[in-house]
This record gives C-alpha cells, structure tokens and sequence, in this order.
C-alpha cells in the first residue's frame, strides 16, 4: 500500500485547485463511424523501423509492387542481421494488418515452451530461480514463431514471391554491414549473453574478448545462407532437418541451464490466426493484439478510463494530465498482472477487461486531485469464478518495432523480440535464439493462488508487445504504431496515441514526448532527464510519493496518414528511420 506523507497529503488538495483550473471533464464522444468512405491510394507507401538498413529493406519491396506484409517481412529479416541483440527469426513477434476497409486480422508468432516444461521449469533446488540467472542457456528458449507467422502472412497478404523478400537480408550478410553506435552500446553492454557462445563472440568482439567498434564491418555468412535455405524451402525449411536438430542441440547441451526440448516441440510449432482486440477512445477505433499479448487490452482499457477526462484542455505539459494517466495506467496494469496469458491455457475475460460499462466502473475510481492509495486487480466480466494471484510486473527488455502502410491501404503493425539483448546467448545458424520463457511468471504460485502466466508445456508466454492500428472517426486509416521495450511497450503506445488524438501533435512529435510508466504499483517511473523529472515535486502534490526517474528503455515507429498522404516517425531516442517507397 502507498504511503502518504502529511505534507503531500496538505499539499495535493491546494495544488489540485491551483491546477484543475482549467477544465478536466470531457464532452461524451458520439459513436465510432462503422466504415470508411472509399479505399484509399497514397502517392507513396512507408515503413519506419528501428534502423534505417531494415526500414530501407521494406520500402524496397514496395517499389517492386509488395504489399506491406512484404516490406514488413523484409525489414524483419534485416532486423535479424544489423539488430540481433533486440529480435530477428530466432524469436517471435505478433502481427497486426488491416485491409483498405478496415478489416482486421492479427497473427500470433509468440514462442512456445517445450512439452517437457511445467510450472516447476524456473525451480532449482527448491527456490525460484532469478531473472539474471534464468537468462542464459536452454532453459529460457521458447520454440522460435517468427518465420512461421511471416509465412502465415506471406500466404494471406503477399504479393511478391517469397524468396524475393530474403533479398536485402542475404545482401547485406554476405557483404557485410557496419555496427552503429546503438548496436555497439549493446555489444559492449551484453557480453554475458553476446558473447555467451563461441559464435557470437566471433560475430562481436575481439579475441581479447573486447566489443568491435563503432564501424567495423560485420559479415555473417552462417545467416546468409540459413536465409538461402529459408527462401528456397519456405517455413520448413527452418523447422526441420538440419535447423531443428541444430535448435534442439543447442538448447539440451548448452553450457548453463540445459534444458529438454524435442524436435518434436520445434517442429510442431504452429503460427495462430487470433481474434483482434478492438476498442474505442474519443470516436477513433483502436485495434491491438489478443492473447498471450497483453497489449490490445491494457492500451484500450488505460484509455477508455480516460475518456471522461478532458485531456486536450489540460495539455501535455499538465501535471494533472500525467497524474490521470498513471492513474489509469495503474488500474489497467493490475488487470494486466492478473488476468493475461495464453488464452489456449487460461481463462483470460479479454471482453470483459475492455467492457466500457467495467471501465467506466474503474474510471470511477481516479480523481484528478489525488492519488489511490492503492491498485489492484477490479473483477471484469467472465472473471467472477476466477481465483488468480495478482503477479508483480516482470523486469523490462528489449524488442523492435516496424510500421508499414503500402499505397494502395493495407496497414501491417509488427512487433518482434528474442526479449532480453542477445537472448539466451544461443547461436543457431547466425542467429540468436531468445530467452523468452522468461516472460512467464517463474513463480507459479502467490500468496496460495496460481499466475495465470505460469508455465506450462506447448504455452506461449504472456507479451507487453502491443502493435496498434487507430482509424478516424470517419473510419479512415490514422495511424500505425508500436514499440519495444518490455513492459514499457503499452505506457509507449499509450502516450503516442493521446499525443496524436488529445495534443494534436504529429506522430514524429508524439513519439519524443516523454514517457511515464506506471505498472500497478505505487511508484511511477518517469523518464530521466525529460520533463516528467522536473514535474516530480507536482506529482508529489498529488499523492505519488515514490516518482522514480529512470533510463527507461524506449524505441517507437509509426506511420500516420496526414491529409492523405503517409508520414512516417521514429523514436529521436533511436537510431530508427522512416523510409518511403
């Protein structure tokens, strides 16, 4: 329970008062336009990615007539290659596209444990392993779900031939491509999983063992040709024969934490078509991924609580405003920690998380002059008989984000991950394999009461990924957006989206606004350096006595349709670029 000082307790109330001068309660917002008016076609399609090689990569594949599921394919690949410690096809990722009508559908490429596994995995010697040491080796590595979700959208969204989206990818790793100065901070960040492998300290560093500078030129043929063979055999080619041994070697000899994955669970592994989760916010329609991401409903959810407050009156420099957003940051990450997690396992109440009857019911619960006392989980719709432990939120990590809308209206939203830099430190044919599994709930039970994230054989771990798509009120195309960074990644997506519809900023405008996470518990993290340090004493005011600025690890891209024409942004805290067609 947070605590509130005498002083803050004074202070809030006056502040409040100086503050809320300005109006707080929004106008009622009529309903979402059901359809579009007619099918959109842009001068130019767009990708923004989180560099500039991989965004370069997709927009290629738009000029030669691709759809965006083929440039987002393509930046993916590159990604693996100049990007390896954040995602690539050693990982997973969850897909979100739409056609010109609005039509939704969404693919879930999310690793899955092995068989073998139970809610025990995590426990050595009776005690529950910890993050740091659970990391590198076998035992976090989820059966990989990237290159069959990109062949699942390949076969509903493609129009170039399959091998042509490999192109870029094998270019660059047979020529070589630089390390830039995010990656090397990286390299020299990671060597307890960048250099776990005999392969990746070849890739990365020295034979003193010291990372390779900026600008070095790094060539990966072992990827180059496991591209080859994906491009020439399709999917199967990298979940059998000489990959899938290759996979299971790894993970059952490794070095630390050896754990026993089968070819049977690699190949077996199968990318889902998922219902998409969709809400709405001031008249625009927002759309996100379902189970296991926990994204679509806690981005809708912290927003439909916000509906009643008039956010655009406030500002973006509004203490008051960053308040109401943790707040209801708060109320939507509790629900996130108890209900989510692989609804092929689970019971999660997703229509119930995301009802606006329950959230209007939660909305009840902020006041824009102070602060609750303290979070926990409401009882949505569908979870009345569910008796679940509220989990604590998981550490943060990496992961990358790509946007594409192509000219003629089709809208991919992407996220991929291997979750921690570098993964697991496992090496299969050029690529890192991910430390995913991680992503579970390692504690199965708390205070008497299974997680609902626990592991379990053949489930996929819960995701912040939150890969987002907004249309207008008259149901046209708005906005592309995701991000990376673990947990964050919903506070990211959230801030953009308030930017873009409350501020009335640019995306590229709103993606440098500061970000604010508050995951269900009493301290707010705010981002170091930002504005939001400086507004820490009026946060105090208001009742959140434990503000902690933090280097949060933030990296957005988004494209946005502006008088109809495509605009990309990319996060100013990355090294990520929008390129068009």
């Amino acid at each position: 329970m947070q605590k509130h000082s005498l002083v803050a307790l004074i202070a809030a109330p006056l502040l409040a008062g100086t503050l809320l001068s300005q109006p707080v309660i929004a106008r009622q917002a009529a309903p979402v336009a059901a359809s579009r008016s007619a099918a959109p076609v842009y001068p130019a399609g767009m990708v923004s990615a989180a560099d500039p090689r991989a965004a370069a990569a997709g927009a290629e594949m738009l000029r030669k007539g691709g759809s965006a599921t083929d440039a987002a394919i393509a930046t993916m690949l590159v990604l693996t290659l100049v990007e390896p410690a954040s995602s690539g096809i050693g990982g997973g990722g969850l897909f979100v596209a739409a056609d010109p009508d609005g039509k939704v559908s969404t693919i879930d490429g999310r690793e899955t444990a092995p068989k073998a596994a139970t809610d025990q995995w995590f426990v050595k010697d009776g005690k529950v392993m910890s993050f740091a040491d659970a990391v590198p080796g076998g035992t976090s590595v989820g059966v990989p779900g990237n290159i069959a979700l990109a062949a699942r959208a390949h076969r509903l969204h493609g129009r170039l031939p399959w091998a042509t989206l490999f192109g870029p990818a094998i270019k660059l790793a047979k020529n070589g491509f630089e390390i830039t100065p995010r990656l090397q901070s990286m390299i020299a960040g990671s060597a307890r999983t960048g250099a776990f492998s005999a392969e990746g300290r070849k890739l990365f560093y020295d034979a003193a063992g010291a990372p390779l500078p900026v600008g070095t030129v790094v060539r990966n043929p072992d990827l180059a040709a496991m591209f080859g063979a994906i491009a020439r055999g399709g999917a199967k080619a990298f979940y059998s024969g000489a990959n899938r041994r290759a996979i299971v070697a790894k993970v059952t000899l490794a070095a630390r934490n050896p754990a026993p994955m089968t070819e049977a669970d690699v190949a077996g592994y199968v990318a889902k078509d998922r219902e998409p989760v969709c809400g709405s916010y001031r008249q625009y329609r927002i759309c996100g991924m379902g189970p296991p991401s926990s994204g679509g409903t806690t981005v809708i959810a912290t927003l439909k609580q916000l509906e009643r407050f008039d956010l655009t009156a406030l500002g973006k420099d509004s203490a008051v405003a960053w308040h109401l957003i943790a707040e209801s940051m708060r109320l939507a990450y509790a629900d996130r920690a108890k209900y989510s997690g692989d609804a092929d396992f689970v019971t999660v109440p997703v229509a119930g998380m995301i009802d606006p009857a329950y959230l209007a019911q939660r909305s009840a619960l902020i006041d824009p002059g102070k602060t609750l006392p303290n979070v926990s989980a409401g009882t949505p719709p569908g979870a009345e008989q569910l008796a679940l432990a509220e989990q604590a939120p998981g550490e943060e990590h990496g992961t990358s984000h790509f946007s594409v809308i192509d000219r003629r209206g089709h809208a991919v939203s992407y996220t991929s991950t291997i979750e921690s830099s570098f993964g697991s430190g496992i090496v299969v044919g050029g690529y890192f394999l991910n430390n995913e599994l991680t992503d579970f709930d390692m504690n199965p039970v708390f205070e008497g009461k299974p997680a609902n994230n626990r592991v379990q054989g053949g489930k996929r771990p819960r995701s912040s990924m939150s890969p987002s798509l907004v249309w207008s009120p008259d149901g046209k195309l708005r906005l592309a957006v995701g991000a990376a960074g673990g947990a964050t990644i919903p506070a990211q997506v959230i801030r953009a989206i308030i930017g873009v519809i409350d501020w009335k900023l640019p995306a590229q405008q709103a993606l440098a606004l500061p970000v604010l996470f508050a995951p269900g518990i009493d301290t707010v993290f705010v981002e170091k350096g930002s504005m939001l340090e400086a507004m820490a004493p009026q946060l105090q005011a208001l009742g959140h006595t434990d503000v902690v600025p933090r280097g949060l690890p933030l990296k957005a891209n988004a494209v946005e349709v502006v008088d109809g024409k495509l605009v990309g942004a990319a996060d100013p805290r990355s090294e990520g670029k929008a390129v068009s067609e």
